[in-house]
């Protein structure tokens, strides 16, 4: 289903829609043990049964439809459907494939003369049916131990919890943050301070401050650039090498604490209104996917969690804003902050997280803090170099997105980067050859994901 390819009339149109409800599918215990290879009989068996049911559902389906339908042509096409499900039936060969393409043809064929409201009936019942074969494939029995959902294998009676961790910016978001405060700062300019008088600040232009802050972005971009260009010119390490992606990632945080200095003594952080930095994060678009599975984490009763966000965000409000929904207490934001008074920025950052070294060190602080007894597991997930360690350090390292600067960086130290789903049939592999499989900190692997769907369905699945 993942790698079904359609052509651009309705149904194209609304498979591309869908088409994340068959990740959910993809990370069902039933499609991991069956890529692993170890399946057991009875469940496969069972599968096999449930077929029959499914495809004489299908052939009353298009025997009604068959009813229905007022032209000769469509007669004969949903006719030829239902011989192709009969002949399934028979033989249970590989047909399958053949008249589900069919079936997009058709639907194509039939939607030219729906009304726009007969449209949106199919959207509907198109999304329904996409959602209950990933019902489907959820609810298979399996009897084996299986390696996914991941909040599955912690049993809260026994102190299992969930701890995950999640960068902000790239990773939650669909743009950098410090752009949007800067918008904010240009739009929402100052006319003069608080106090009535007029300074520099107050002075100058919209388009004066925006110069400044291109000004403060181009060479950001280009000592981060010069930052990565010196370590990759070192020779690869052939192994995993912690120590020396530490000793490089030094340069790093000298470079982003000068950033942010620069970025404070231009003063283009002063005179923003607390009100409208809120009222942006809310407005912030995000990933697909990303708040749906932070409210889910925060409000699932079955699930011991805590969900961290550790981010060089120079706002936590603008966090707190984006990814809550009223309850705040529930969601821990690490990140710095913008001085304020009578809330009014001053232009100062109440610094905290400057580099990846303090990230670690936050990530570690929050770690040791826990119930030193239970069953613990954490999940980093982040997309960008100030996260490389976190991500290394936690049991589960997430890449979201495909950064080739931290990819590049990664492979310059021996860390290996693998599709979760791959990651995921390999353990699957290991529980069945070595009796368990257990997530281990600083292994050299990061698994890399296209979506938060694909987190939401690994760690939580398709049912909460």
């Amino acid at each position: 289903m993942g790698g079904m390819d359609v052509g651009g009339g309705i149904a194209g149109k609304l498979w591309n829609k869908f088409r994340s409800e068959s990740v959910f599918v993809n990370y069902t215990p039933f499609f991991v043990c069956l890529a692993a290879g170890n399946l057991s009989a009875d469940s496969f068996h069972h599968y096999i049964s449930q077929h029959v049911h499914l495809l004489n559902a299908f052939a009353h389906a298009y025997e009604l439809a068959e009813e229905c339908a007022d032209d000769d042509e469509d007669k004969k096409a949903i006719r030829n459907l239902r011989k192709y499900v009969q002949a399934k039936l028979k033989s249970h060969d590989s047909l399958v494939r053949a008249y589900a393409f069919r079936i997009e043809e058709l639907l194509d064929t039939l939607s030219i003369s729906l009304t726009g409201e007969e449209l949106d009936v199919i959207e509907k019942l198109y999304h329904q049916s996409m959602r209950l074969e990933v019902d489907f494939f959820s609810s298979q029995p399996i009897i084996q131990e299986a390696v996914v959902p991941l909040s599955r294998t912690l049993d809260p009676a026994v102190g299992g919890e969930l701890s995950i961790f999640c960068d902000f910016d790239l990773t939650c978001t669909a743009f950098d943050s410090s752009a949007i405060l800067a918008e904010i700062a240009i739009i929402t300019r100052p006319k003069a301070d608080p106090d009535g008088s007029e300074t520099q600040l107050s002075r100058m232009s919209s388009a004066d401050l925006r110069s400044t802050w291109d000004a403060l972005s181009a060479q950001y971009t280009e000592e981060f650039e010069q930052c990565v260009e010196s370590i990759t010119t070192t020779k690869t390490a052939e192994t995993f090498s912690y120590e020396g992606l530490c000793e490089a990632l030094e340069q790093f945080a000298h470079f982003e604490k000068a950033a942010n200095s620069r970025v404070v003594q231009s003063g283009v952080l002063k005179g923003l209104n607390q009100e409208d930095i809120k009222r942006a994060g809310q407005r912030l678009i995000l990933q697909d996917g990303c708040k749906g599975f932070i409210q889910k984490i925060m409000k699932n009763e079955n699930l011991t969690a805590a969900i961290h966000v550790l981010s060089y965000c120079w706002c936590g409000d603008l966090i707190r804003s984006a990814l809550s929904s009223g309850d705040l207490k529930a969601l821990n934001v690490h990140s710095n902050e913008l001085s304020c008074e009578d809330s009014t920025t001053t232009g100062e950052i109440i610094k905290k997280l400057e580099s990846p070294m303090e990230k670690l060190q936050a990530f570690n602080n929050i770690l040791n803090n826990r119930d030193k007894d239970g069953q613990h597991l954490t999940v980093y997930i982040g997309g960008s170099v100030g996260d490389l360690l976190c991500l290394l350090e936690a049991d589960i390292g997430i890449v979201m997105g495909s950064s080739p600067t931290l990819r590049r960086l990664g492979e310059q130290f021996g860390i290996s980067f693998v599709p979760l789903f791959s990651g995921l049939v390999a353990k699957q592999r290991e529980v069945v050859e070595v009796g368990s499989s257990n997530w281990k900190r600083l292994s050299g692997t990061l698994y890399t994901v296209s979506s938060w769907d694909e987190i939401h369905a690994f760690i939580l699945g398709s049912s909460s």
